[in-house]
């Protein structure tokens, strides 16, 4: 290490996932040292090009996490089993024991900083929330094990602690931008069909948030880390747009026309309840074509109040989550992927 270097050493975990990625390139460009570690080789290779030091690495293989931290000043955990569909081993496997031991191998280095990476998907539910703010509490029970999962990792992190790890969660909410591997392409799917059924008209409003912007949030998030013990902090784009606005402008992009149906939610909410069922019954690993997290995150809004993240990080979106979309479908478009 350069004798001038007056950043920190930070593990980056999920490093190779489009948030991960997005994260090391604000770390290096803030002057910090990042060992990233993630399981795809060909990111890894482009996270070495940007300066950072590339783990191919399993956490949920490796029991003693103590290694990798040696040495190190902060973690960044961003790894997770992200999917709105699965079994609870799996997402409790990944999510909360991972969480759990990164949390004691910490410790155990005398760790300083610990910022973890959750998810809105524990605020879904069947009604309109708008403007969620820090006193807003999570659906009790929730929609479905991934957000359960991620719930259960938030109290271990957020629990009152006797040693000088400050720890502090960030809920970044529909991440778009380079290295978006679950919205766009959920969506370019979608755009595809003849008709594209739109629940309760798709008036329900969905704040995009650009991955720049989350990645700057939580890489704020560890420099502040010593004020933002204990807390979790929502970040989004702030600038909330129907789903039906953002379907339409998307299908354009990619030369689609579609027709959008509004089917009755009562309807819905039954098939959806079924197609669980029967593949939960079936042992079938696959997403059903309907699960009752797709439906509330599609019919009802969710969207953030952005005053705390303005005042605990002078948190303030630069880019237009819809406008990185756009642009990310365009050039989809243009390199001929199948849309």
């Amino acid at each position: 290490m350069s004798a001038q270097f007056k950043g920190r050493r930070i593990l980056l975990t999920g490093a190779t996932g489009g948030l991960g990625f997005a994260c090391a390139r604000e770390l290096i460009a803030r002057g910090h040292e990042v060992r990233a570690v993630g399981r795809q080789l060909e990111p890894g290779q482009a996270l070495e090009a940007l300066g950072a030091e590339f783990l191919a690495f399993d956490l949920e293989e490796e029991h003693d996490l103590t290694a990798l931290l040696r040495g190190y000043d902060s973690v960044i955990h961003a790894a997770a089993l992200s999917a709105s569909w699965g079994g609870r081993e799996a997402f409790e496997s990944a999510n909360v024991d991972v969480t759990r031991r990164l949390l004691n191998a910490a410790a155990k280095r005398s760790i300083k900083r610990f910022v973890f990476i959750s998810s809105p998907s524990i605020f879904a539910s069947f009604e309109d929330r708008v403007g969620i703010g820090e006193s807003d509490l999570p659906v009790d029970p929730p929609l479905n094990y991934y957000a359960q999962s991620k719930r259960a990792a938030e109290r271990l992190v957020l629990a009152s602690r006797d040693d000088a790890l400050a720890c502090s969660v960030i809920r970044p909410r529909a991440l778009v931008g380079e290295g978006d591997r679950v919205i766009l392409p959920k969506l370019v799917e979608l755009a595809a069909r003849e008709k594209i059924p739109m629940p309760r008209d798709g008036k329900a409003l969905i704040e995009l948030t650009d991955l720049r912007d989350a990645a700057w949030a939580i890489c704020e998030a560890e420099e502040r880390a010593d004020d933002l013990k204990g807390r979790a902090i929502n970040i989004s784009g702030g600038n909330p747009r129907a789903v039906k606005e953002v379907a339409q402008q998307l299908a354009q992009a990619l030369g689609k026309s579609p027709r959008f149906v509004t089917p009755r939610m009562p309807l819905l909410r039954v098939l959806a309840a079924s197609l669980e069922g029967l593949a939960k019954l079936t042992g079938r690993e696959a997403e059903p074509l309907l699960t009752r997290y797709t439906l509330a995150t599609l019919a009802y809004s969710q969207s953030f109040d952005l005053a705390p993240a303005k005042r605990l990080l002078d948190y303030a979106p630069r880019y237009d989550g819809l406008a990185t979309l756009l642009e990310q479908a365009h050039q989809m478009a243009g390199m001929g992927e199948p849309a």
